[in-house]
């Protein structure tokens, strides 16, 4: 009897296998962005001077919408991870995503300072506490780690160049302040004594690495386009990433300033609520005139055939801390003008939200944003 022997098919040249989860592979961390500028408007809507009937429920709605985003966005990114091993050390290696890590710690500390702003009145005082002390404490860790990884990778790892500096070289840096400017709202509920301290000093020292590693980055960003000229179209929107890291610092004094009479004593209190106007004040003027010349570059980009891109959510998180920057400041200052500006921010931010978010699910729905870059 005769027997056959099946070889096995050689595989054939050119033709990879495919992948699992495919709509995941190109799922990057700058997601994360959506997450942060949608929280941003419940935490800084909660926060205004101004409130209007129903604004309180609006701003729940928009924590539900926030936490139900992160939740599904963490899901797929670890989907992303797991399916997609090698298209996510690509972006470890990608000098123009790897910055966009620090979103996810940001994304984090967004929705658990919303819990205790705003959440609260839905789940309880308890539940928002231990909800916001886990995504705190998760979103500072991933910031830290970002904040000296991603510089770190860029150095000796990134093939840069001067021409390349973009304003999302900032993310991963910023990321410190953003806990600088929501750990306060954990001090109240913390041991009177040397765990309200620590928690208002670990905030200051974050804040100053954050501002500090800020300072080294920026002039290499303002560099750039003045040597270079204009970003390319599509990364006009990142200009205002500039202003993150100006109005968060600005809401971090003042948060911080709030929290000091009850977390150290004079003249310590005192001065850290002298140090958040001598701060905010001058911070918040550069604030106003990087967003003047912002906004004149997205004009000149849009006149130019600007189309969407999820660069267009820079356009609402930055916007946001100066919102809560100014109305930090009318809390401290008492004047009416701060308390207009955060109005008419907060106005601007939520035009810009609406914009990227309709245009996120029309791309969702068509595909499009989840396809391979072109």
């Amino acid at each position: 009897m005769a027997t056959t022997l099946v070889r096995p098919r050689p595989a054939t040249p050119g033709i990879a296998r495919p992948h699992k989860a495919p709509a995941l592979r190109h799922l990057g961390p700058n997601w994360y962005a959506s997450v942060m500028g949608t929280a941003i408007i419940a935490n800084a809507g909660a926060t205004l001077p101004y409130q209007l009937p129903g604004q309180r429920v609006l701003c729940q709605i928009f924590w539900v919408l926030a936490a139900t985003a992160l939740a599904v966005l963490l899901t797929a990114r670890a989907g992303h991870w797991l399916h997609h091993r090698d298209q996510a050390r690509t972006h470890l290696l990608d000098p123009a995503v790897a910055p966009f890590y620090g979103c996810l710690s940001m994304a984090l500390l967004a929705v658990g300072g919303g819990t205790l702003i705003v959440g609260k009145d839905l789940i309880g005082v308890p539940a928002a506490v231990a909800v916001d002390t886990v995504l705190f404490t998760a979103g500072t860790v991933i910031g830290l780690l970002a904040a000296a990884g991603i510089p770190y990778l860029m150095v000796v790892r990134h093939k840069v160049e001067a021409h390349q500096a973009t304003p999302v070289w900032l993310l991963p840096v910023v990321a410190p302040m953003v806990s600088a400017a929501l750990g306060p709202l954990l001090i109240p509920h913390l041991a009177a004594g040397q765990a309200r301290e620590a928690m208002l000093l670990a905030c200051y020292a974050m804040f100053g690495i954050s501002l500090l590693a800020t300072l080294l980055m920026l002039p290499l960003v303002f560099g750039r386009l003045i040597v270079s000229g204009p970003l390319p179209l599509a990364l006009t929107p990142t200009l205002f990433l500039v202003l993150g890291p100006l109005g968060q610092s600005t809401t971090a004094v003042n948060s911080l300033a709030d929290m000091a009479p009850q977390s150290i004593s004079a003249p310590y209190s005192g001065a850290f609520g002298a140090f958040a106007v001598v701060y905010g004040v001058p911070v918040m003027g550069f604030a106003l005139l990087w967003l003047a010349l912002a906004a004149a570059m997205l004009v000149r980009a849009a006149r130019g055939g600007m189309g969407f891109a999820m660069t267009w959510w820079a356009l609402t998180f930055p916007v946001g801390t100066c919102v809560t920057g100014a109305a930090g400041l009318a809390r401290h200052t008492g004047l009416a003008a701060f308390d207009w500006l955060a109005a008419a921010l907060f106005l601007a931010l939520v035009t810009a939200w609406l914009a990227a978010a309709a245009n996120t699910l029309r791309g969702l729905y068509t595909g499009r944003l989840l396809a391979a870059p072109r």
